[in-house]
């Protein structure tokens, strides 16, 4: 049976960069999620658990991109290896198969849980940073999208009975945004 290289690849959002992550390396296929890793139930994540079989092997750049906390991380390591998957860690150097020893089992857990607390610490540190920026008046929040022209727009098409959906849609925004322009004005 021929083994199937499989590369996973996790951004946190759709305007971060995959390219970095499994770059240059010989893979069959990929599956890309641009999600959060807090949220297990990621839909490419589901498509490779349904895609690999046992002899195939997953390429992950690093633990962090797989899973946000240890016990997912173990979780999903876990369900692949009992599966005759192997699983491998490149920014780590880590790979799993299932017929590990208490060493690999030891490194998959210490490993997780400092990819886990440089998460906290990042996600600490961003919103220490945020604070500051709040208190010296240079942080805004988020860039609009839209400009005060559309937004009267919007309100028109809204006025006129036409569907919040397709106008959110049309201006190329999602409904929750357009609400929020329209909470905000």
């Amino acid at each position: 049976m021929e083994e199937n290289r499989v590369g996973y690849i996790r951004v946190s959002s759709f305007d971060q960069n995959t390219d970095r992550q499994l770059d240059g390396l010989k893979l069959d296929r990929v599956f890309i999620d641009k999600a959060s890793g807090k949220d297990i139930n990621r839909p490419e994540l589901e498509k490779l658990l349904a895609y690999v079989r046992a002899g195939d092997t997953i390429v992950v750049h690093s633990m962090d991109r797989l899973a946000r906390n240890l016990d997912n991380l173990r979780q999903l390591v876990h369900t692949f290896t009992s599966r005759g998957i192997k699983i491998q860690f490149i920014k780590e150097g880590l790979t799993f198969t299932g017929e590990d020893s208490p060493m690999s089992t030891l490194l998959l857990s210490v490993m997780g849980a400092f990819a886990e607390f440089e998460r906290a610490l990042i996600r600490e540190r961003q919103l220490e940073g945020i604070a500051l920026a709040k208190q010296r008046g240079a942080y805004k929040g988020r860039k609009k999208v839209l400009t005060a022209e559309q937004i009267k727009k919007i309100k028109e098409l809204i006025t006129s009975g036409e569907k919040k959906s397709k106008i959110a849609k049309d201006f190329g925004i999602s409904r929750e945004t357009l609400y929020q322009y329209l909470k905000e004005n």
